[in-house]
């Protein structure tokens, strides 16, 4: 769940800087004296919103290792560090994936998370309380499910919904933008174009239906949450899964 929470707050930062641009720079080839086009509209925002999907699946890497202290194990550093690094090798294998990188991140919580824009450059990383409190074996299954993630390529999946998600947020948004501008103009409808309740409309429910919208793709990764549970009892174990489940409850 981590690395949709990851996922969504950097989409989120994207979008608000996109639809920021998108209203300085594309107010006028959609909106003309008789009112909206929403031909034109729809492809302006697709192309943003996919855009936008895209620009945070090639930073998802590094916004995840600044936003949660992850240091890559580049020389292991002990025993523990040697043996996660030979079985996330020996997982990779199983799932027909490159060696990702590795990586532990600060905290007492039991969690881990895997992302990365191809499922042959991806980083998985788990908590050091997780580290520390669960057994090997399910250690082990907890990072078969990352693997899982990677080798499924629900990154990628997961970026394309979050693309159709966004064209939708923008289009939306901005059409309750103009609508709102109208009713503060009503009675002076001699100046053409926009005006000001247009962007502070637009931008508002932007970050109210981006939010709504994150809810959506929340569900779609809930869904895939249980084909890499799957994977994790492929490639590790099942009692370890099992085991690991129980535990993270």
């Amino acid at each position: 769940m981590m690395r949709i929470v990851l996922f969504l707050l950097t989409n989120l930062a994207v979008m608000l800087v996109a639809g920021f641009t998108l209203n300085l720079l594309g107010v006028s080839h959609f909106v003309e004296r008789q009112g909206m086009n929403f031909t034109a509209l729809l492809v302006y925002c697709a192309v943003f919103g996919f855009v936008g999907s895209f620009v945070s699946l090639f930073l998802s890497k590094h916004m995840a290792k600044m936003s949660t202290g992850t240091s890559p194990i580049t020389s292991p550093r002990d025993a523990d560090e040697a043996w996660l690094l030979q079985t996330v090798q020996e997982l990779a294998d199983k799932a027909g994936i490159a060696m990702p990188e590795v990586g532990i991140f600060p905290s007492d919580d039991a969690n881990a998370f895997a992302t990365g824009w191809n499922r042959n450059a991806a980083l998985v990383a788990v908590s050091a309380g997780l580290l520390q409190r669960f057994s090997r074996d399910e250690v082990r299954a907890v990072m078969a499910h990352e693997i899982g993630h990677v080798a499924n390529g629900d990154m990628v999946t997961l970026t394309l919904i979050q693309g159709v998600v966004n064209t939708f947020v923008m289009f939306f948004a901005r059409i309750l933008g103009y609508a709102v501008d109208s009713v503060l103009r009503r009675g002076n409808q001699s100046s053409s174009g926009v005006g000001f309740g247009y962007y502070i409309g637009s931008m508002v429910a932007e970050v109210v239906f981006g939010i709504a919208a994150s809810m959506i793709v929340a569900w779609f990764s809930r869904l895939r949450e249980f084909r890499a549970d799957q994977a994790g009892a492929q490639f590790a174990s099942k009692h370890g899964m099992i085991s690991a489940l129980q535990r993270l409850k």
